[in-house]
């Protein structure tokens, strides 16, 4: 629950599990986070469905016991993972993530529907359509050419390619999450411009 790949709240600084917790407390008294309050946690509102099914995959990754909860060890373990893991303990999340139908491959439309659905949520500046980059994607690693890829397919493929690998991490950042965190659920400089029209 509280371990995963053996990253553990004893790498994170004391200042960081300090104001991770305080955040998730403040969120979630019941320190049993539901997805309805997944989503107020992170201020996701009015999503497409796409969107929304992006999300709720995402906090099914990130409820490494399934029973239906987010506890503070899973919020940690999830954070540290995406923001303190190694290149392969996230790529093989980001596998878990974008394997939408659980069968062990990811197809076209899975990953063309996750990276819509994370652009949405998390825009990145970047030039390649959706759909252009899933079809990059399968044409540098699909190796078999069978139109899934495979774990062993995607861990390799994405890790020669440091431009795959490069817009998947700028893809999958969550710093702007940290930064929530850190502020207390205000955006960097919103406090600013809130004081600046106070006076």
């Amino acid at each position: 629950m509280g371990n995963m790949d053996g990253k553990s709240v004893e790498e994170l600084s004391a200042t960081e599990c300090h104001q991770w917790y305080k955040k998730f407390m403040t969120e979630c008294p019941s320190g049993q986070l539901t997805l309805h309050e997944f989503k107020q946690f992170f201020g996701l509102k009015n999503l497409s469905p796409a969107s929304n099914e992006y999300i709720e995959r995402m906090f099914d990754t990130f409820d490494f016991n399934k029973d239906g909860y987010i506890d503070f060890m899973e919020y940690v373990a999830a954070l540290s993972l995406v923001l303190k893991g190694k290149v392969e303990q996230k790529l093989r999340w980001y596998f878990k993530l974008y394997d939408v139908d659980g069968n062990g491959c990811i197809d076209r439309d899975e990953l063309l529907n996750i990276i819509k659905a994370i652009r949405t949520i998390n825009p990145c500046n970047e030039v390649m359509s959706a759909e252009e980059f899933t079809n990059m994607v399968f044409d540098k690693i699909d190796i078999n050419g069978d139109g899934e890829l495979s774990l062993e397919e995607f861990m390799e493929g994405v890790q020669k390619d440091e431009v795959l690998l490069d817009i998947l991490t700028r893809s999958l950042d969550l710093t702007h999450i940290v930064r929530l965190i850190q502020n207390d659920g205000k955006n960097p400089g919103e406090g600013e411009q809130s004081a600046k029209a106070a006076e």
